[in-house]
């Protein structure tokens, strides 16, 4: 009786890679780890709510009902936390606008007018976490257990960074048309981010003393009127005519003149 394994080439009569099994215990662990790191971002979460922009690993690891060395177990340091809450954050934002929007069939003034009151609902909702996001002080902390080096590089603006880039392809796909290249698309995204940043950040103040003098309904009408001007500004600047009125991949027009000219 010849037994074959999968060690064995009956072909060539030399051994060759085996087959890789999934193991399911490293499969369940690996499950088990990413629902613990979802539970303790839904913990952060809590903690920023009522802590605040000042909130401390020690104020989320009690929320979550566990010692400060387990977030360490599941999170490399701080930034990674942080990481994941803007992941959490963007996820939120996404999901709350795009149930509210058609890409391909909304004109232009009602994608960015519904995508702003979208937006603006989440930030009523959480103001903290915005101040959160906004200030950072959670990464000017020491960022690993016994050591005081300072975070590389800014992670909440590689967040926005890549936030931009997403928001850009996916608009980019969307418009579908030689009217509008890429590099504007992507300017416009990063310029917005920026614009409703800083807005929002003048809104919501940096603590929750801070009284806000303009109506949730009024930020809305301002900031969609910021991101409008920024989108018909570049069309202007590019020489494409900006049909607002219409949906994105047939609201961006190079004229026929100007085609011809180029």
């Amino acid at each position: 009786m010849v037994q074959v394994t999968g060690r064995v080439n009956p072909e060539k009569g030399r051994q060759s890679t085996p087959c890789k099994k999934i193991d399911a215990r490293t499969e369940r662990w690996r499950e088990h780890r990413l629902h613990v790191r979802r539970e303790i971002v839904a913990a952060a979460l809590i903690a920023i709510d009522v802590h605040g922009p000042n909130v401390s690993m020690g104020d989320i690891a009690k929320v979550a009902g566990t010692a400060k060395p387990k977030l360490y177990r599941h999170f490399a340091d701080r930034s990674d936390l942080h990481a994941a809450i803007v992941q959490h954050v963007q996820d939120l934002l996404w999901d709350r606008i795009m149930v509210t929007v058609n890409l391909f069939e909304d004109s232009v003034t009602d994608l960015i007018d519904r995508s702003v009151a979208g937006y603006a609902a989440v930030v009523g909702e959480h103001p903290n976490l915005f101040r959160f996001l906004v200030h950072g002080h959670f990464l000017t902390r020491t960022t690993d257990r016994g050591t005081s080096k300072g975070v590389a590089g800014d992670p909440a603006l590689d967040s926005a960074r890549a936030a931009s880039d997403t928001v850009a392809r996916v608009l980019a796909d969307a418009i579908q048309g030689p009217a509008v290249d890429r590099s504007t698309v992507e300017m416009v995204s990063y310029s917005t981010f920026g614009a409703v940043a800083t807005a929002t950040d003048w809104w919501l103040g940096s603590s929750e003393d801070h009284e806000s003098t303009m109506s949730t309904e009024a930020f809305v009408a301002h900031l969609a009127a910021i991101v409008r001007g920024l989108v018909g500004s570049s069309c202007a600047l590019a020489g494409v005519r900006l049909e607002s009125d219409r949906p994105m991949h047939l609201a961006f027009v190079r004229d026929q003149e100007e085609e011809t000219c180029e």
